[in-house]
């Protein structure tokens, strides 16, 4: 039994198991983490075959190789996890785009600085780009203006990895975060904290028929019979 040690796509060693072990002698450490020694291979076999646990050549190129005790299948999820965080810290961060215009309100500008921040917090680059349109080709100086307008704003989280630069109609700053930068809490919706408010004061609002107590409909009077007299009760003759 032996296993392929596969890592971002390539296929690195060969890991030997059991009977794919071919040194004759191993350093034997057990399920427990304990050093056992160096014994014949197949006397950690049988160790390993006796505890129900597989050995595992964890250090081939040791002399003698290094085997452990252990659930192979246990080994190999391990593996797996080590080698997926590894791949997680050594990824590269990516290069974003955000584009507005030259003259930007107040608002949008707000709304474009808090996106930088979202960006940045991800652990993003950010390219800011500009695009001047028509007269605003006279005027690259409010590009200027607002890109290092931005860089101010974004000065806690954020560091400049070169001044705004102009090609053509396009004018652009690349940002990147200062170590340690968190992506921001979502702000929390104001009408979802008045919601639960609002129905406790209509709960109070609206008392409880158990708590007032039944109250009693009067019911309506039965009309009274209309009583027809018998012309003979009066004594009127027909």
């Amino acid at each position: 039994m032996f296993a392929l040690a596969e890592v971002s796509g390539k296929i690195e060693r060969e890991i030997r198991v059991n009977e794919r072990i071919r040194a004759r002698e191993v350093r034997l450490i057990d399920e427990k983490g304990a050093q056992l020694g160096v014994i014949s291979t197949q006397e950690a076999l049988r160790i390993a075959r006796e505890r129900q646990y597989d050995l595992i050549e964890v250090a081939p190129n040791a002399q003698p190789p290094v085997c452990r005790i252990m659930d192979y299948g246990k080994h190999k999820y391990e593996q797996a996890k080590r080698e997926r965080e590894t791949r997680k810290k050594s990824k590269s961060s990516e290069v974003r785009l955000l584009r507005m215009k030259p003259q930007i309100s107040v608002h949008d500008l707000g709304v474009k600085v808090r996106k930088l921040r979202e960006l940045l917090g991800e652990g993003n680059k950010v390219r800011v780009s500009l695009r001047f349109r028509g007269r605003e080709m006279a005027r690259p100086e409010l590009g200027t203006k607002l890109l290092n307008r931005i860089a101010q704003d974004l000065s806690d989280v954020a560091q400049v990895e070169g001044p705004p630069r102009r090609e053509g109609r396009m004018m652009s700053m690349m940002l990147a975060a200062k170590p340690g930068t968190k992506a921001p809490k979502a702000p929390k919706d104001p009408k979802a904290s008045k919601a639960p408010k609002a129905k406790e004061k209509a709960e109070k609002a609206t008392p409880d028929a158990k708590d007032q107590g039944e109250k009693q409909v009067p019911k309506e009077k039965a009309a009274e019979p209309i009583k027809v007299q018998d012309p003979e009760d009066s004594g009127e003759a027909g």
